[in-house]
């Protein structure tokens, strides 16, 4: 009963990790071929529903790390994910106004490439093209290559300061339009007696990367070292 339920979740990762591995390259691809063609001012279009769907797909694992499929425990997969999400459907998606700016074509190549964290936390660590092909891998061969193994501890070094970079940049740009809209504004009197400035909420979201995104780099930083050195006396 262990061996096949064991079985059963090496390929549910593996056709999981596969599944978004093969998104995220789709948007990879459509962003480069776009920039490169059309220019910055229509990557989002070109990237949207691929986006959606592949950055959306990380919600599974919170439900991952609750049936303990994966070591990812809840405090650490839910922050991340949550500012991810709210950066592809409270901003983007909801602002068109930023849409065609340059930072959306940094943004999704940066975290095409990678997504950098905590390596024991598999959500908030990697490479989500290196990643994921690298948990593919892992999970339908039993092991992947060295050369991978470093490039999803590496990579992050240059495209995670990038990435955060157009995050914050993105949710400043939208906060103008956020308060002039006044969208997901919830105005008193209300039966339930409750107020909501989204201005505010997206204000707040900033303020989170001050102080955590300087320490996540250093805590990643320190790992990348713990990891690489394991791998290289083995």
């Amino acid at each position: 009963m262990a061996g096949s339920l064991s079985l059963l979740r090496r390929v549910y990762l593996s056709l999981y990790n596969w599944a978004v591995f093969i998104g995220w390259f789709q948007v990879l691809y459509l962003a480069v071929k776009t920039l490169w063609e059309s220019g910055h001012e229509e990557v989002y279009n070109a990237v949207e529903r691929p986006l959606q769907f592949a950055q959306s797909a990380a919600f599974l694992e919170i439900l991952h790390g609750l049936v303990g499929l994966v070591r990812s425990p809840i405090t650490a997969t839910l922050p991340q994910i949550s500012s991810r999400l709210f950066l592809i459907w409270g901003i983007l998606w909801s602002f068109p106004e930023v849409q065609s700016h340059v930072l959306v074509s940094s943004l999704v190549i940066s975290w095409s490439i990678t997504e950098a964290s905590d390596t024991d936390f598999p959500f908030l660590s990697v490479l989500i093209i290196i990643r994921y092909s690298f948990y593919g891998m892992k999970e339908s061969l039993g092991f992947s290559p060295s050369w991978l193994q470093w490039l999803r501890y590496s990579t992050f070094i240059l495209l995670y300061p990038i990435g955060i970079s157009s995050e914050v940049g993105l949710t400043y740009l939208a906060l103008p339009h956020i308060k002039s809209s006044e969208k997901y504004c919830i105005r008193m009197p209300n039966k339930w007696n409750f107020s909501l400035e989204y201005f505010n909420v997206a204000v707040i979201a900033i303020a989170f990367y001050i102080p955590g995104s300087p320490h996540l780099y250093r805590y990643m930083l320190g790992q990348r070292k713990k990891v690489l050195a394991k791998s290289k006396a083995e």
